[in-house]
């Protein structure tokens, strides 16, 4: 599609209306949720652990150090983690300190970076529509209306999953545009930077290499200088990364972050599109570029997975008590069909829907571009399907598809328009998976995270016993260290919160006192993984909801109320003859 005036007016119009919408929507977001967010009570734990993160950094932390030092057993975690999704909540909170001070500047910060990636979402997604032919202007929409990404991008969402989002985005956009050496290395910027985030989105990022090399094979000399950007930002990338985003864990023997071995093994997946890129220069030959891509895609891939196997299982193995007591409840990992109907139509009904839409439109098209949109969509569906993890970008991938159907629908009149629009419209699957879910049982009043904090910030500093998803809120809002959190390389420190609760009293003491252990704090109702065993009185968690607080532990809370803190007493003195 040419530059020509009207498309850039067709720019102009959507980047303007993504902008007016991520600023209209986020003006509700915040007025809505205005008590929380001014209290810096953020949306999820991850948030309130990146929000620490930023703030031990801008505190003195190396840039390097990217160790959770409260976290977990002395020295602290190492968290898989990336600076680079700290840099726009920090840069915020450094420029606007010294006009607002550091509360309003953090309270600014967290309400400003989603929106911000939130915009530049829209704008890449409308991109992608017009690069199929498709009006930007209804993809904005539907992409504003995308249930469940948008819940990324909501005011205090400053995890790093929203810049995952856009930055697989920006690939797809290059993976379907023309074939040009900057598309190539947007491309392949975009797929480092991912890398460097996390591994949330490697198959997708495996979808667009796969792309850009099934192009490179068809598309000749335009195929050929995409492959040369990618491979050589890819390469390039990856070594500037490896020295700019070292962290304080590159050494450690896992793949679920940017480690030595994840670099390790990109970088061998890279030598592919290396060879390709060499290869293309010397021939645009069909059938040698095909052998060119089977041979070097195969060995390439073979030696990654030889030489880093930590990558096929990016987490590594869970302690299985672990597994069966926490990962087990952790929303983003259940499979899609193992949630109940509600949650499911909500999670993944645009996914699924977009991709028949994709299906048909691919099959009717017949365009490249139509085909490597419908890949992205499949893989994410595929995810989404193992784990629910996938459905954001599952839901976005399918906008521009959707898009399509309700161009089509547009001749066949209002109902079946405002038919397409719905199907099209992530808000409505979120709408009936509401009406289909029961209603929850109302949780105990008061019973949160952030009240037992109230009651800690207080005391002296100590080490804090609690259940695991307590860990981030009071990292984030007390100066105390604590022994779990919802991560899964604290695997020692997880075990400890949950032997010592699951224990009977002595043995519990023991275990807190070989720990350090100086305050427990848990909720009446809390503990609910752990089902019936949890009511045990005859373990520390049992106990304590029903009021038995054994003698080497002294409540600090008022008495009757859902949270409650207690405190270690001294041990006994021991006598002698």
């Amino acid at each position: 599609m040419g530059m020509g005036p009207g498309h850039l007016r067709s720019i102009r119009r959507d980047s303007l209306l993504a902008i007016g919408l991520a600023l209209l929507m986020g003006i509700a977001w915040t007025v809505r949720d205005h008590v929380a967010l001014g209290a810096l009570r953020l949306p999820d734990t991850d948030d309130l652990m990146r929000l620490q993160q930023i703030r031990d950094w801008l505190g003195g932390q190396g840039f390097a150090d990217l160790a959770q030092h409260r976290l977990g057993p002395p020295p602290g975690l190492e968290m898989h983690w990336s600076r680079l999704a700290d840099l726009v909540p920090a840069a915020l909170i450094l420029t606007l300190t010294p006009l607002l001070g550091a509360q309003a500047a953090t309270v600014v910060a967290v309400i400003v970076s989603p929106l911000l990636l939130f915009a530049a979402m829209l704008i890449v997604i409308a991109a992608i529509a017009r690069r199929l032919g498709q009006s930007g202007f209804v993809a904005v929409i539907l992409g504003a209306l995308a249930f469940p990404a948008i819940t990324l991008f909501t005011p205090g969402r400053i995890d790093h999953h929203a810049l995952q989002i856009v930055l697989v985005l920006a690939l797809l956009h290059a993976c379907v545009g023309r074939g040009t050496l900057g598309q190539g290395a947007i491309a392949g910027s975009a797929t480092v930077l991912s890398l460097v985030v996390g591994m949330e989105t490697a198959p997708l990022l495996a979808a667009g290499g796969a792309a850009i090399a099934l192009r490179w094979r068809l598309d000749g000399a335009a195929g050929q200088a995409r492959m040369a950007g990618y491979a050589t930002a890819l390469l390039l990338g990856l070594s500037a990364a490896a020295v700019l985003f070292r962290t304080s864990g590159w050494n450690i023997d896992a793949c679920d972050g940017f480690t030595a071995i994840l670099w390790r093994a990109a970088m061998l997946a890279a030598l592919a599109p290396a060879a390709m890129a060499v290869a293309g220069f010397a021939t645009q030959s069909v059938a040698v570029r095909t052998a060119v891509l089977l041979a070097t895609g195969g060995l390439a891939l073979a030696g990654a997975a030889v030489s880093a196997p930590a990558c096929l299982h990016p987490y590594g193995q869970v302690d299985p008590l672990l597994a069966r007591l926490w990962l087990a409840h952790v929303n983003e990992a259940q499979p899609l069909f193992a949630m109940p109907l509600g949650k499911a139509i909500a999670a993944g009904g645009m996914a699924l829907v977009g991709l028949a839409a994709g299906i048909w439109f691919a099959w009717t098209t017949r365009t490249a571009a139509a085909w490597i949109v419908l890949g992205f969509q499949a893989t994410a569906v595929a995810v989404t399907l193992v784990q629910v993890r996938g459905a954001p970008l599952a839901a976005l991938t399918a906008v521009p598809a959707l898009a399509a159907m309700i161009a089509a629908a547009r001749p066949r009149g209002p109902l079946a328009l405002v038919v397409a629009w719905l199907a099209g419209s992530g808000i409505a699957y979120a709408g009936l998976g509401d009406r289909l879910t029961p209603a929850a049982p109302a949780a105990a009043h008061g019973c949160t995270a952030a009240a037992a904090a109230a009651r800690l910030a207080a005391l002296p500093p100590g080490l804090v016993a609690a259940p695991i998803d307590f860990g981030p809120t009071l990292l984030a809002t007390t100066r105390h260290r604590v022994l779990a959190g919802p991560y899964h390389r604290d695997t020692q420190g997880n075990r400890a919160m949950y032997d010592l609760f699951l224990s009977p009293s002595p043995q519990a003491e023991a275990l807190a006192r070989r720990w350090g252990v100086d305050y427990v704090a848990l909720c009446k109702d809390g503990f609910a993984e752990l089902g019936e065993r949890s009511k045990d009185r005859q373990v520390l968690a049992g106990s304590l909801m029903a009021g038995q607080v054994p003698p080497w532990l002294r409540q600090i809370s008022p008495p009757g109320g859902s949270t409650r803190v207690y405190t270690l007493t001294q041990p006994a003195r021991r006598t002698t003859q």
